[in-house]
């Protein structure tokens, strides 16, 4: 089974990758230090459900399409 993490963190990394961002303008968006949104892309780290909507609001995505 896919870790959970990793899947969302590769989600939120496409989507970043889809508006020709960087970690560190998706850091400034979200309100999120760079080296996290890097932690999370990697699934290194657990993201809570208020940094999960952090990001979405900063990719103008719905919150279920993160967690698709």
């Amino acid at each position: 089974m896919v870790d959970i993490n990793r899947k969302v963190g590769k989600r939120i990394r496409n989507c970043r990758k889809d508006k020709g961002w960087s970690q560190e303008k998706l850091g400034f968006e979200s309100g999120l230090h760079r080296a996290y949104v890097g932690q999370i892309e990697r699934g290194e780290k657990k993201i809570g459900l208020i940094n999960l909507e952090k990001f979405s609001k900063a990719l103008s995505i719905k919150l279920s399409e993160l967690v698709k």
